[in-house]
């Protein structure tokens, strides 16, 4: 079975940052989807369950708001790991391109008097929320996404290169 691409990058170097996770075509348009990585894995705590949660209502909102990015933005959602999120845009931009708008989206949840949408009419765990922990996330990954935007690694996935057999069997490096 192949390893998908995701498992592909090497998790034990990825730095917080916006990369391609993989490009997609369907029908005659492209279809990318970004890993925006928040937290380094297996170093830096995960991103707490409740927060997460209000930063998936809070930024899609945001992208689904934004005047000139909402028709591009397909989906916004977390990462089963809570490293993360998995953005998935029309075309195929390099991830350097979209850092404004990722930027500016995690910069509005310091604005953010309530979480849109966190009714039991609208979610389906309306009581799972934390929007001060949230917003203390938010305005971490905002500053370092700020500080590193000239910085290469945060948009170009660290791969791990893997033994492959002759019958092409892929092993793990130790």
């Amino acid at each position: 079975m192949d390893l998908i691409p995701s498992f592909s990058v090497d998790h034990t170097k990825i730095v917080p940052g916006i990369f391609t996770s993989r490009v997609d075509v369907l029908g005659e348009e492209k279809v990318t989807t970004y890993d925006v990585r928040v937290t380094k894995p297996n170093v830096e705590p995960a991103v707490d369950v409740a927060a997460m949660h209000s930063l998936e209502h809070l930024i899609a909102t945001f992208l689904r708001n934004d005047p000139d990015w909402k028709d591009e933005v397909v989906y916004w959602g977390p990462m089963g790991c809570l490293t993360g999120f998995y953005l998935i845009m029309k075309g195929n931009r390099e991830p350097k391109e979209i850092h404004d708008l990722l930027l500016r989206a995690f910069r509005s949840v310091e604005a953010a008097e309530e979480v849109p949408g966190a009714l039991p009419v609208n979610c389906g765990n309306y009581r799972m929320h934390n929007l001060e922990i949230a917003k203390w996330h938010a305005r971490k990954f905002a500053d370092y996404l700020e500080k590193n935007a000239n910085n290469p690694d945060i948009f170009v996935y660290p791969k791990s290169d893997r033994l492959v057999t002759e019958d092409g069997r892929q092993f793990f490096d130790s």
